[in-house]
């Protein structure tokens, strides 16, 4: 198997667009109120999954905030980590539990070169073996740092609200029928989920949504 195809430049997603909005006219009509869909490319590697784990369930500002204490400290590679103690990672504004994975990420010894060779099935499922990385951080690190085109965030609420008022849909999918739905935009399913988190955002300011 191969990786498929990678996202690198904005006429990536522009073309990612294009054969959406020919596919289907509601991405089209999605197109035509948000703007200009962003690249969104990130670095890979330790750092990215740190800073994955750093952010889960804070403020964007909180997440910052502690960020910067852990590069101030040092503390955002595999082996300062490794090497720190938990109490020292706690006293830099992580919690217990993210403490102990940060230490857990560490200790995984990834091989991030050779996950930019792996299928993206394959990513996942590395990703989810460490504690502290779920499916959707897993897929998110796929879709941004690796620039994989082929992957869509089905757990994401606001992937899955935008769903539901684009397509008119009863009912938020699930995350099995987000799957489901996300399968018919291949081999485009990131730019899909670009779509559709501009969709949100005008979705959002529109009808009040919470």
């Amino acid at each position: 198997m191969t990786v498929g195809r990678i996202i690198e430049t904005d006429q990536c997603v522009a073309e990612g667009a294009a054969y959406l909005c020919a596919l289907d006219s509601r991405f089209a009509q999605a197109m035509d109120v948000v703007p200009p869909l962003p690249l969104r490319r990130k670095e890979d590697g330790f750092g990215a999954l740190l800073s994955a784990i750093v952010g889960q369930q804070v403020s964007v500002a909180s997440a910052d905030a502690i960020w910067k204490r852990l590069q101030a400290a040092g503390m955002t590679d595999a082996p300062a980590v490794y090497k720190a103690t938990e109490e020292q990672l706690r006293s830099l504004g992580l919690s217990r539990q993210k403490a102990r994975y940060a230490k857990a990420l560490a200790e995984a010894d990834l091989d991030y070169m050779s996950l930019r060779n792996l299928p993206t099935a394959e990513v996942v499922e590395t990703l989810i073996k460490v504690p502290g990385i779920g499916r959707w951080t897993a897929e998110i690190y796929a879709m941004f740092s690796l620039g994989r085109a082929d992957i869509f965030a089905c757990g994401d609420l606001a992937l899955q609200e935008a769903a539901r008022i684009l397509f008119d849909l009863p009912k938020r999918p699930t995350e099995k029928q987000m799957r489901e739905m996300a399968k018919s935009w291949s081999p485009w399913q990131s730019v899909a989920a670009r779509v559709l988190w501009a969709y949100y955002r005008v979705a959002k300011e529109r009808e009040g949504i919470r």
